[in-house]
C-alpha cells in the first residue's frame, strides 16, 4: 500500500512539474490585434445601365478590343465587342474568350453573352443610344431574344430514350 501511495505521489509531483513548465509565463498583456476581412462583400444591385456600363468598361479593356458596348435585360447581358475587322476568325475567337473570361470572374458579368458580330455590335449600340433617350428596354425584349438565339446555338432536344 506504501509503495502504491509513493508510485502515485511520483506522477503527480511529475505531472505537476511537466505542466509548470509548458505553461506560458506570465508577461505583458498581449497587443490587440486587428485584421482586415478578407471575404468578398456580396455585389451590390445596380441598375442595367450602370451594370452595362461596367461590363463594357471590363471588356473595352481586353487587348485587342477597340470598343464595347452592353445591355443589360434582367439577369442577361449582351455585350458586343468591336474588334479589327482585318483580324482572321481564330484570333477573333480567341479575344472573344478572353472578353468572357473576365466579364465571368466579375459577380455582373457571371451569365454574359459575348459577339463580336458586327451587325449586332451596331444594333446593341442602337438599342443602347434609344434607352438613354428613355426608351424603356422591355420593348427590345424579342429583339434581345432574337439576338441571345443568334448568339446561343440551339441544340435539339435530347431523347430522354437514347444514351
Amino acid at each position: 500500500m506504501m509503495k502504491r501511495l509513493l508510485t502515485l505521489l511520483c506522477i503527480f509531483v511529475l505531472c505537476t512539474a511537466c505542466t509548470s513548465k509548458n505553461a506560458p509565463e506570465k508577461s505583458a498583456p498581449a497587443k490587440t490585434q486587428h485584421v482586415q476581412q478578407t471575404a468578398p462583400a456580396a455585389p451590390k444591385p445596380q441598375n442595367a445601365t450602370a451594370v452595362a456600363k461596367h461590363l463594357s468598361t471590363l471588356a473595352s479593356r481586353v487587348p485587342k478590343v477597340n470598343g464595347a458596348t452592353a445591355i443589360v435585360f434582367g439577369n442577361v447581358a449582351i455585350v458586343g465587342i468591336d474588334v479589327d475587322a482585318k483580324l482572321d476568325r481564330s484570333r477573333v475567337g480567341t479575344i472573344k474568350y478572353s472578353v468572357t473570361e473576365a466579364l465571368h470572374k466579375d459577380p455582373q458579368g457571371a451569365r454574359a453573352l459575348v459577339t463580336a458580330d458586327a451587325d449586332i455590335v451596331q444594333r446593341l449600340r442602337e438599342m443602347n443610344e434609344e434607352i438613354m433617350r428613355g426608351r424603356p428596354i422591355s420593348g427590345f425584349a424579342k429583339e434581345l431574344a432574337d439576338i441571345a438565339g443568334r448568339i446561343i446555338p440551339q441544340a435539339p432536344a435530347r431523347n430522354p430514350n437514347q444514351r
